[in-house]
């Protein structure tokens, strides 16, 4: 299951940086394909069934439950 950080001024400051930077991740510099919410390094990782933890700039959480 993935679901938002459970702390909402990150969420909240992820959200206003994906906004100023058009869908693109803001703990990333280079404005690519790849790095645009929900990055491909997380969807790599979600795929994984035995990955639990936040995505890179930890808007997202992912359990194994």
């Amino acid at each position: 299951m993935v679901r938002f950080n459970e702390n909402k001024e990150i969420v909240d400051a992820i959200k206003e940086g994906l906004k100023a930077r058009g869908g693109y991740c803001p703990c990333r510099v280079q404005m690519i394909e790849e790095n645009k919410c929900v990055c491909k390094e997380f969807r790599e990782q979600i795929a994984d069934p035995n990955f639990e933890g936040y995505c890179h700039c930890g808007l997202y959480y992912k359990s194994k439950d």
